[in-house]
């Protein structure tokens, strides 16, 4: 697959979005954590990538 292209259709066109649902730490339950951002093609809708907004938050 070539990183531009989307694996499902070929497609190559993506866009970026969010679920407002924060991803949060295991060991610390009154923390906001953050966002997830998903990249995904916008011929068929595969979800080719997710990541957390600020991994910061994750450090120890």
């Amino acid at each position: 697959m070539n990183k531009n292209e989307c694996p499902k259709c070929n497609g190559t066109e993506f866009g970026e979005g969010t679920d407002f649902m924060a991803v949060k730490p295991l060991d610390k339950k009154l923390s906001v954590g953050s966002n997830k951002i998903f990249t995904f093609c916008l011929n068929c809708g595969e979800v080719v990538s997710t990541r957390i907004e600020d991994p910061g938050k994750f450090r120890k």
